[in-house]
């Protein structure tokens, strides 16, 4: 609930995703947001998700925050070049 009141008062959009419980289903309008939400974080999860399998990432090595910072772009143009002859590839193939 701190979440939502704390998106209200900043006035900006929850994309929260609405979870049931035993005995109290979601109703089919929170599960339309979910969906709609999902199409979404899927895409982000699965980045992050790439990175912590293929390279380890979301593991802080160094102690500082800039540090940090540049571990985590190092990261990210890591994945970028792992990714981009599969992507050249697909594009060749059009």
């Amino acid at each position: 609930m701190e979440n939502k009141e704390t998106l209200k008062r900043m006035k900006l959009k929850s994309r929260i995703m609405h979870k049931g419980t035993r005995g109290h289903e979601i109703t089919e309008r929170q599960q339309r947001i979910n969906v709609a939400i999902s199409k979404t974080r899927y895409k982000v999860e699965r980045t992050f998700g790439s990175m912590h399998r293929w390279f380890g990432a979301g593991i802080a090595r160094y102690v500082g925050l800039s540090k940090t910072h540049a571990q985590h772009i190092m990261e990210s143009i890591a994945y970028n070049l792992y990714r981009t002859p599969g992507i050249i590839a697909s594009n060749c193939i059009r």
